[in-house]
Parts: structure tokens; C-alpha cells; sequence
């Protein structure tokens, strides 16, 4: 369609009409939650805050008991989450992940790690070619990402980590990602993770793609706010032989709890493997026993390079470590974050780590002051994974006459670089027996929804919908899937409860299931903010009838008069060019208008 515009007033035209659809349109500014598994008992559909001096009530808003045998959460299979399959290009990543490796059984949900080979595209960065490579661990990665988040809250796993705890290499993870990047798709996450600041800094606009410095409200936010995608990582396990760690009372096994901000620190950071100096990392943190949870000096952050060089950002990682035991890998264990957002001004709320109900780390808005960073505000979604990478539990550094390059089990040149006993710790069996999360009742400081009126997100991932996807993907996601797998009977369709046959021998989901097979527990929020733009309906009129008919018919007959107009100029404008031709090639409106022949 041919558009058209006389120094902008086709966006005043059109903002005139969206104005007056804001009128007509009732948004709700509370979002309630469709997101409750049906299989939660009553008695954790509230719960009580274990941050002192917080008396409010929270209701429960979203669950995953994972009862139900046999889950599949391929793209398009599940409202809750998506199993991605995909290469992980990040963090010297030597897994593939696949879809099929996440199923639920025996009420829970087994994340498997195995021996799989898998190619993938690699890039050399030497000759600048693409050629392929084989990866030959196989692992899964469910992710929440653009279907349930939170802005704050109380978040609850039930979970026990794969493999032995003597033995390093697997990274079982339960972590939050803001939905404006994509877990994996790294090109979503440029100049955007984890950025949480909110201020003006014209030294680092080239940094932070959604800053406080634009004056401009752009795919539906709002001008003077600085957006990203900030992380809050749960759980990130390592096993391991115990041994004497540098600067830590800690031991193997243990597991991390972290956040993870921008901007960070940019001179004298603390070295790895060394506690920071006095004013060099951020103080007034809290710990629960300084004898199992300590300060994490293994990791720090990480340096984002780009060029040009004023595009390169530090980020980083305000992390603790926990000293854990055998059981941990044997039975399951309940991990718990109490997440406040940050008042609208940045300042305030905080991120609390529990094991067990037991306090661990604490983290206050006030300690982010010293670079400008605030506690989260944005819409966040929940990650469950285990990875394998050279960068976690395995020897560092490199030993001597190693070359460190190959990890595949059976290789004789590859044994010096992987953990002892790493071959014998496959298959690996992550379980997770459930995730809850409540959220204080009456408090808009607390939302659900991956687009929220605060912090929208809708518009933007539509408009760079590239950045979320995989060579040969259409769409980021699938569109969920109410019935349509092969059956025989209703059993195939999860029991008549659930779907039923169809006489075309597909299966017919019931109300209140999803899935091909409709095995999964339909879910929604309520009431979904969507950022405006051309598609909304427009209903509830908020102003008298009479003066919304006469406001329109002057809209139409200003947008009627403006086309006129615009139909006139163009007319000028090919007399100019058949005048012209040869004079002005491509001109522009404002250089035809001016063009003198």
C-alpha cells in the first residue's frame, strides 16, 4: 500500500485517530492470571513472605505440577513453555539442545542430558566462513519466553540436579530472563542484556539500544525510560570433587544465585578468583550463614565487545555461592527467590535468595547506587535447562601439554581436558517437580504479563522479530495447538477428560486443554495488555455519544481535505520530474518542492 505524507501530517492524521481510539478503549490496568494448574493443592494457593517486615497477603498466579505423563513442549505443544531446538552459541556451549530430550513422567519434568550427536553451522572466525561442526552432548531448554512473565514476586522450584556431585560438567539451571531478549538467540540480546538502568547517560546511548535519552516514544514505550533484559539466575549448579577453593570458604558441590545487571563496573574491577577491594563491588549485601553461602569470586560479569569500541559494555554479575551436598543430586530441594521491583523512580526493591526456607543472599536496590543500576522492573520469564560447557566445571586452568580444544568422550586426545568421571555421568536426569509463583494481592508493583502497560514489550518483538528467530523459522512461535494429532481412540487425546477421537481419527481437545494430543493445561492472562497500533478494536466509548460523532466526522473531514492535498502535490511532483529528468534522479518531496527548472 502506497502511503503518504506532507511534512508529517499523515502521522498527525493518524495520531489523531489513535487518540481518539485511546478514548473509546477501556484497557485493564490490573492483570489477572489464567495460569494455575489445576493440579496445585488448594493449600499453596496462598503463600507468606519470608523478607521481614513484609505482611502482605500473596496469591498464587501461575503453577506447573508436571503430572500429567508424557508432556511434549515442542513449539506450538504447550501455553507454558517452549522447548527450543537449536544450537547454543553461547558461553563455550558443547551441547545441542532438542525438544524431545524435555518430557514429563512420574509427575515430574526430566530435562535428560546424553551422548547425541548433532550438527549445526559454526562460523570461523579466522576466514570468516561458515562450515559445519558436530556437537555430541544432546541436552533441553524450556523456556517462558513471550507466553508468562512476571514483574515481581515470589518464584518456588522444587527440583533435583542431574548426575553425581562429585563429578563436574553439567550446568542444571533455573533462571528469569527479561522478555525483551531470547535465551540463546544472541541476537536479541545485543546492547539490550541485562541492562536495568534508567537514566540518561548520553556517554552510553551507543550501549544501551532502549535508553532514557530518547525523547521519541517508539513501538509502543514510553519516551525517558531506559529499557533491557536483565537476569536473576536461581540456581546454577556445579558438582564436583571437594577441595579447597581460592577466596572462598566454599567447596564443590555448590550453586550460584545471581544478578545480573547493566552498566557495570568499568575500571578496577575485582580479579577472578579474587574478593573485590573495599569500593570496588557493591556493598550492603546480605548473606544468611557466611559458613555455606559466600560471595561469588569466580565470576564477576562479562565485558559485551563491540565494534566500534564506544559500542562495547560492561555488565555484571552479583553473585553467591552455596555449599550443597550429595542430597541435592538424590532428592529433591525447594529454591526460592522474593523478587520486589524497584519503585518508577529506580529506587527501592530488592532480590532474596532462600534453599529450603532458609535465607542465603540478599541483594537491596540501594547497593546498586554505585552504578546507576536498579532492582528489575521489567517483565521476566522462567528458563529451565542443563547445559554443558568448557566455561563450567571443567579443569581451568587448561593443564599443561593440553590443548583444551576437544571434549568428546573416547578420544584419547581429549581426556586431559575434560572432568574425572565426566563419561560415566551420562545419561543425566534434571527433575523438576514444580514451579509456583505468587504475587502480593492489590499491588501494582506487581504484575503478570509479558507486556505490560509499564513496561511493553509487544510492538518492539513484533518489530524486530529477526532477532528471535532461527535460520528457517517463519515465526518466533508457533501458534499453540488445541488437538490435531493422529488417534485411535481417546485415549490418544489424554483420556476423554481431556480431548476426545474424532471420527476423522484426530484428536479434539475439551475446554481447558492444549497440545496435539491436548495433554497440557490451557493458559492465558485474563486480561493482556497490548501496546496499541492499527489492529485495535475500539469499544466502551468514555465520552457522550454526540461529541464523539462530531469529534469523528471533523477527523474524516481533516484526514479527507489532507488527501486531497497530497494528491495535488503529487501531481507536481511528476510535472517536476518529466520537467527535471536527468536533473534530479531520486529527489526527495522537500527537493522536488524546491527544484527549479
Amino acid at each position: 500500500m502506497d502511503s503518504f505524507n506532507v511534512n508529517g501530517k499523515s502521522m498527525i492524521c493518524s495520531a489523531a485517530l489513535v487518540s481518539w481510539s485511546v478514548l473509546l478503549t477501556s484497557l485493564p490496568h490490573a492483570v489477572e492470571s489464567g495460569w494455575i494448574d489445576p493440579d496445585t493443592p488448594s493449600n499453596f494457593h496462598s503463600t507468606v513472605a519470608q523478607t521481614k517486615d513484609d505482611a502482605r497477603e500473596y496469591a498464587l498466579v501461575f503453577s506447573d505440577e508436571f503430572e500429567t505423563e508424557g508432556r511434549s513442549f515442542a513449539d506450538g505443544q504447550d501455553p507454558r513453555w517452549t522447548a527450543i531446538d537449536k544450537n547454543d552459541y553461547t558461553n563455550n556451549a558443547l551441547h545441542y539442545y532438542k525438544h524431545e530430550n524435555a518430557r514429563t513422567m512420574n509427575g515430574v519434568l526430566n530435562i535428560t542430558t546424553e551422548f547425541k550427536d548433532n550438527d549445526y553451522k559454526a562460523f570461523n572466525e579466522k576466514t570468516k566462513k561458515y562450515y559445519t561442526d558436530t556437537k555430541h552432548v544432546q541436552s533441553a531448554m524450556l523456556q517462558g519466553w513471550n507466553k508468562f512473565c512476571i514483574t515481581g514476586g515470589i518464584v518456588e522450584f522444587s527440583a533435583k540436579l542431574p548426575g553425581k556431585s562429585n563429578i563436574g560438567g553439567h550446568w542444571p539451571a533455573l533462571w528469569m530472563l527479561g522478555n525483551l531478549a531470547r535465551a540463546t538467540y544472541v541476537g536479541s540480546s545485543d546492547w539490550v542484556w541485562p541492562f536495568s538502568y534508567d537514566k540518561c547517560d548520553q556517554s552510553k546511548t551507543k550501549q544501551q539500544e532502549i535508553n532514557a535519552c530518547r525523547k521519541i516514544s517508539h513501538y509502543g514505550m514510553k519516551p525517558g525510560i531506559g529499557r533491557g533484559a536483565p537476569e536473576i539466575d536461581i540456581l546454577e549448579a556445579m558438582g564436583g570433587e571437594a577441595g579447597r577453593l581460592p577466596s572462598t570458604p566454599i567447596q564443590r558441590p555448590y550453586f550460584s544465585s545471581s544478578l545480573q545487571v547493566a552498566p557495570g563496573f568499568s575500571k578496577n574491577r575485582p580479579l577472578i578468583m579474587h574478593q573485590p577491594k573495599a569500593g570496588h563491588w557493591y556493598e550492603g549485601l546480605e548473606y544468611g550463614d557466611k559458613n555455606t553461602t559466600s560471595l561469588n569470586p569466580f565470576f564477576y560479569g562479562v565485558t559485551l565487545v563491540h565494534k566500534p569500541k564506544d559500542y562495547t559494555y560492561q555488565s555484571d554479575a552479583i553473585s553467591a555461592n552455596t555449599g550443597i551436598d550429595e542430597s541435592y543430586f538424590k532428592k529433591e530441594n525447594i529454591y526460592r527467590i522474593e523478587w520486589e521491583p524497584s519503585n518508577k523512580d529506580g529506587t527501592g526493591g530488592y532480590v532474596r535468595w532462600y534453599v529450603n526456607r532458609k535465607f542465603l543472599f540478599g541483594i537491596k536496590g540501594d547497593s546498586l547506587n554505585i552504578t546507576g543500576a536498579s532492582i528489575p522492573r521489567e517483565p521476566m520469564y522462567m528458563i529451565m535447562n542443563t547445559a554443558v560447557a568448557s566455561s563450567w566445571g571443567f579443569p581451568v586452568p587448561c593443564p599443561e601439554g593440553c590443548n583444551c580444544d576437544c571434549y568428546e568422550c573416547g578420544n584419547p586426545d581429549c581426556d586431559c581436558a575434560i572432568p574425572t568421571g565426566y563419561c560415566d555421568n551420562f545419561p543425566a536426569h534434571f527433575e523438576i517437580g514444580y514451579i509456583r509463583i505468587w504475587q502480593a494481592v492489590g499491588d501494582d508493583n506487581q504484575q503478570v504479563g509479558c507486556s505490560t502497560e509499564d513496561r511493553p514489550t509487544d510492538l518492539f518483538i513484533k518489530g524486530h522479530k529477526m532477532r528471535y528467530m532461527d535460520d528457517g523459522e517463519k515465526e518466533p512461535l508457533l501458534a499453540v495447538h488445541y488437538g490435531g494429532a493422529k488417534c485411535e481412540s481417546d485415549l490418544d487425546c489424554g483420556g476423554s477428560i481431556h480431548g476426545n477421537c474424532s471420527s476423522s481419527a484426530t484428536c479434539v481437545c475439551n475446554e481447558g486443554f492444549a497440545g496435539y494430543n491436548c495433554l497440557a493445561y490451557d493458559g492465558f492472562d485474563d486480561y493482556p495488555f497490548r501496546s496499541f497500533d492499527d489492529s485495535l478494536p475500539v469499544s466502551k466509548p468514555l465520552l457522550p455519544k454526540p461529541l464523539v460523532a462530531i469529534s469523528l466526522v471533523l477527523s474524516t473531514a481533516f484526514c479527507a481535505s489532507l488527501f486531497v492535498i497530497v494528491l495535488k502535490k503529487r501531481q507536481e511532483k511528476k510535472l517536476i520530474y518529466s520537467i527535471g529528468e536527468g536533473e534530479l534522479l531520486n529527489p526527495t518531496y522537500e527537493q522536488a518542492i524546491m527544484f527549479k527548472p
